[in-house]
This record gives structure tokens, sequence and C-alpha cells, in this order.
């Protein structure tokens, strides 16, 4: 069985800095890429990082390349999401996701078929 636990969210303020935290179970990071998705009221979810399995390249969102990093520890199965610079847009419900198949190196939504139950992260200005 496949689960997914963020945690490490919470309220801070603008330029303030949160690492978010992915523990997995039934699924190796080092093998399946894993993404990092928010969802603000009333909007669409959407991808903010991403990394690939293998190498552990990464993707990032427009809209946070330069403040937020991806990275990930084999050894704990843990995926991490580092916020600096946080701004008020920002805010939103963080989940993290599994991708369907090893090695499948996507930022499609579509791909990603194990979810977390997400972290709310708040920024005020």
């Amino acid at each position: 069985q496949v689960q997914l636990q963020e945690s490490g969210g919470g309220l801070v303020q603008a330029d303030a800095s949160l690492r978010l935290s992915c523990a997995v179970s039934g699924r190796t990071v080092d093998l399946y890429t894993m993404g990092w998705f928010r969802q603000a009221p009333g909007k669409e979810r959407e991808l903010v990082a991403t990394i690939f399995s293998g190498d552990s390249n990464t993707y990032y969102a427009a809209s946070v390349k330069g403040r937020f990093t991806a990275s990930k520890d084999n050894a704990k199965n843990t995926v991490y999401l580092q916020m600096n610079s946080l701004k008020a847009e920002d805010t939103a419900v963080y989940y993290c996701a599994a991708a369907r198949r090893p090695l499948l190196a996507t930022t499609e939504r579509r791909d990603y078929d194990y979810w977390g139950q997400g972290t709310q992260v708040t920024v005020s200005s």
C-alpha cells in the first residue's frame, strides 16, 4: 500500500522560509518521480516542483523558480520542498504525489496516481 504523508506547513510572514517534508511508504523515491503541487482556494491544483527519479534532476514552475528547492533523502524515503522568500501568493494547500510508474519523467498531473493529504501553507503580507 502506497502512503504519502506531508508535514511542515504553517503560518508565516512574507519573506520567511518553510520546509515541507513528505514521508513515503510503498514506493521508493529513488525509482519514482515525485511532485509537489499546490491548490489555492478557487484555483486549479498546479505543479510547483518535480524531482525526477534516478538522476534527481528537478523542474520548477516559473512562479517559484529561484525560491523553492526540491530534494530527497533516499535512505529516509522522504522528499522535501524548501521554500524561501515566501509570498502571500504562495498561500495554498501543498501536496506531494508519486508518479504512476517507475522511472517515468513527467510534469503532467495526470501521471501522478498517489497523493498525500496535503499541508496548509499560509503566508501573511
